[in-house]
Parts: C-alpha cells; sequence; structure tokens
C-alpha cells in the first residue's frame, strides 16, 4: 500500500484501521511496531514499541508520521520499508480484500 493512501485512512477516514501492525523488512530483530488511534482521547494518535519507552501518543496523524522515533526517523522516512503484519487485528491481506473489494 502506497504512503499517501494509508495516510488518509488513518488520518481522515479510520475505518477498519483503529490498529495497525507492521516492522521494518531491514530491521534485524523484526519488531512489531503499532500505531493506534483512540478518538476517546484529547491525544488520538499513539505508536508503540518506538524509541520512547512505553510508546507516545499525538494530537494529529501527521504528527505520528513525522515523528522520528524509529531509530530516529519517521515511519514517513521508512515508509518503503514497512512491512504490514494486521489491521484492526486482521491480517493485513485479509484486511486489503475485505476493505478495497
Amino acid at each position: 500500500m502506497d504512503y499517501n493512501t494509508f495516510f488518509s485512512l488513518f488520518d481522515e477516514k479510520h475505518e477498519n484501521i483503529d490498529e495497525t501492525c507492521f516492522y521494518f523488512k531491514n530491521d534485524p530483530d523484526e519488531i512489531v511496531h503499532y500505531i493506534v488511534y483512540l478518538p476517546e482521547f484529547a491525544s488520538p494518535y499513539w505508536i508503540g514499541y518506538c524509541d520512547v519507552d512505553g510508546g507516545c501518543d499525538f494530537k494529529t496523524a501527521k504528527e505520528l508520521f513525522e515523528a522520528p522515533v524509529f531509530d530516529g526517523r519517521s515511519l514517513k522516512d521508512r515508509w518503503d520499508d514497512v512491512v504490514f503484519v494486521s489491521i484492526a487485528g486482521i491480517d493485513f491481506e485479509e484486511w486489503k480484500k475485505f476493505c478495497f473489494s
């Protein structure tokens, strides 16, 4: 999935995208990172398993995607290395079929 499509889904629609799990293909440990949208909070965007112990939250998706918290680089900067595991608790390939068919 390209960056602009995913960003717009996460930023504007929030449909079927509340929790996204991924890793970076060039990381030796393949640590699974989380980005989450939780509308009930003042800062509804959250990143888990990043450079910040305990994760970090943001007011906007743009802040989340541009925060340098993955080995000092942002999700936007590392987009070409993202490997999705699941979205909304559904295997990524199944999620794509469900959302784009």
